[in-house]
Order: structure tokens, then sequence, then C-alpha cells
């Protein structure tokens, strides 16, 4: 990897509305639609001029604010830096490669402000980063420079299929010095959401791993009302839970679970397989938990048994765990202690 190579975040709507669209095509497309073509920038100070033409009467900091990652964007992005992109309708993080240079052009009708993107590693699980790495993840921003805590070697680590390797102790004996890629402090527009929920999937991750995964979705689902039959571990023949409604768990709809601890996307084998063994035990529902995630056969085939089969990647059932939190085992909360915590909701500088 070349010393030079930067990594930048960036954010393909604040829903992540844009996110197939990026992927599909082969780009970074963020939004700031009411920024006319920045083409004939060459600098900040050029940016910044166009940015405060749309924006009368703004303040200085927020004129800044927007300028900084705009010109992050088509101006210090080089071809061949390294790009993320949260995803918000997965719990993934889609790695790539910037493969040339700014335009504005129309897209899907509309002119967007674009860069091309090698997007050479579209579903790394959020779980594959390491807690600080998801933390200099958490920008609120659209577009934002990432070189803190060594960022740049480890993201090309997980590029590559490999685990992030962590922070070196060479690197963690000394200040990171680097200046990021605009005069916006990313400190100050974390996501707090997102961080408390990475630190919540670290510990799930820690303390429920292999088998003990099976026996928390088991929690989960008794604590939504199904009566249920974990399978012993090791070889399970397909099914990791049974459930059924009523009493005896003999009523119907009849659920056939399959939970996957692994730390990277499953496929369309895994699918299928749950597929099959919902046949073999006359199951009307399935779910199919993978701590990894889906790629994107997966996803793409499981379209037409929305009615059948439901995907929970880390991020479903951590939302399962807050909805049925007061009614899981004591001994599960213990082992995850959490508190409900309400906060005002930070203004995002996504556009």
């Amino acid at each position: 990897m070349s010393k030079e190579t930067k990594l930048y975040l960036t954010r393909a709507g604040k829903l992540g509305e844009d996110e197939e669209l990026a992927l599909d095509n082969d780009l970074s497309i963020i939004g700031f639609r009411d920024i006319p073509s920045l083409e004939s920038c060459n600098d900040y100070d050029s940016v910044f001029k166009i940015v405060e033409a749309q924006m009368p009467g703004a303040k200085p900091r927020a004129i800044g604010n927007r300028a900084g990652q705009l010109w992050a964007f088509s101006v210090a992005m080089k071809e061949g830096d390294l790009v993320v992109m949260p995803r918000k309708l997965t719990s993934q993080i889609a790695i790539g490669r910037v493969a040339g240079s700014y335009s504005y052009r129309e897209i899907n009708g509309e002119l967007r402000h674009l860069r091309p993107v090698k997007w050479i590693r579209p579903d790394a699980p959020r779980t594959a980063f390491e807690q600080d790495l998801l933390h200099s993840l958490g920008a609120f921003m659209t577009v934002c420079n990432i070189s803190r805590n060594d960022a740049e070697r480890r993201v090309e680590s997980i590029l590559s299929g490999k685990p992030d390797p962590g922070l070196s102790l060479s690197i963690a004996r000394t200040k990171i010095t680097h200046p990021i890629a605009q005069p916006v402090d990313t400190e100050e527009n974390l996501d707090l959401a997102q961080v408390a929920h990475d630190q919540i999937v670290a510990h799930i991750q820690t303390r429920f791993a292999g088998h003990a995964l099976a026996n928390l979705v088991d929690a989960v689902l008794k604590a939504d009302g199904w009566v249920t039959k974990v399978s012993p571990p090791g070889a399970d023949g397909g099914v990791d839970v049974l459930g059924g409604r009523g009493p005896l768990g003999l009523d119907n709809p009849r659920l056939c679970v399959q939970v996957k601890s692994q730390n990277s996307p499953a496929d369309v084998t895994v699918y299928r397989t749950l597929q099959g063994t919902m046949q073999i035990f006359k199951a009307d529902q399935g779910l199919l938990v993978c701590w990894g995630g889906f790629n994107k056969a997966v996803l793409s085939e499981a379209k037409q048994g929305h009615f059948a089969v439901r995907l929970w990647d880390s991020r479903d059932l951590v939302e399962a765990i807050y909805r049925t939190y007061e009614s899981l085992p004591a001994e599960i909360q213990a082992d995850l202690p959490l508190k409900r915590a309400w906060m005002l909701v930070q203004e995002s500088t996504e556009s």
C-alpha cells in the first residue's frame, strides 16, 4: 500500500436511499443537491465560494462544514484512495477504491455529485472492524477523511479479506498527527447511537460466541411468545431452533431457525439449506440469523421468500433484544447488561 493512500468515508443518503444505485454503478453518490457543479474547482477556496453563494445568511461555520466535505469529495480524493461507505440498509460497510475524477452529471434523471469507485468488497460486516476503527467511522458527516488509529492500513487488510489487525503497538505509542481532509472536527459529529450499538454488538460477539448465539436467539424468541426447542451443540441437521405457538408449541405457525455465528456474509447455500430444512420439518416460517450478514445473492433471492423466511444480521438481532430485553432471562441480562437512554437527536450534516 502506498504511503500516499488516504481513506475517505462517504454516505449514500440519510436513509441509504442511494446505496444500491451507487453499488450497482460503481459510484460514490452524495447529496448536497442544492450545490451546483464543482468541476471548475481545484482548491478549498473555490469550493467555499460556490457553497457560500448558495447559502446566503448562513454562519461561516455552517458554510465551512459543507464546503469542507464537498472539497474532500471533489478535489482532495485521488484515484487509488480507499473509500468506505457505511450502509444504512444492512449491517455492512462497502469498501472500494476511487477509480476516477469527480463529475457532476445526470443519473436516474437527476444531476448529482459523483465519483467513480470500484466497490471491491461491498458487504464487509461491521463486526469485521475493531471498536476503535468503527468509532472513527462513526462521523455524522456525508464525507470525511479518516486518518486516526492507522485506519488506512487496517481497512486495506479488511479489503483483502483478512481480519482487522488492530492498532499496532508502534502507532499506539505515537500520537496520530495526520490532518483530516477538511476543516471539520469529526469528533463533534459522531453518531452516538451507532457508536453505542457497535459497543453492544462487540460485547455480544465476545460473550455469545458459537452455539451461545443460538441460545441467545432462542431466548429472544421465547420472550416473543414462541415455545422452542434448541438443538444441542454439534451437528444440528440444518436447524438450531424449532418453535411453535400454543402452550406446547404445537400450534401454527411452525418456525425453523438456523443460526450462523460466522463473521462473514452468508451465501445462498445457507439460505437454500434452510428452505430445505423447513420442508423436512413442515415449517411454515423460517428465520436465518447470520452474525456477519448476507451477500447480495442472498438478499436478492430472499425477496421471493419474503412471506416465508426472515433474515437477521447482527443489527436485526440486537434490535430484537432491545424489544424483548425486559422479558429475557436473568442470566442473559446479567451477561448483557443494558440500560435504556434517551438523548437529543443530533442534526445530521448529511445532505
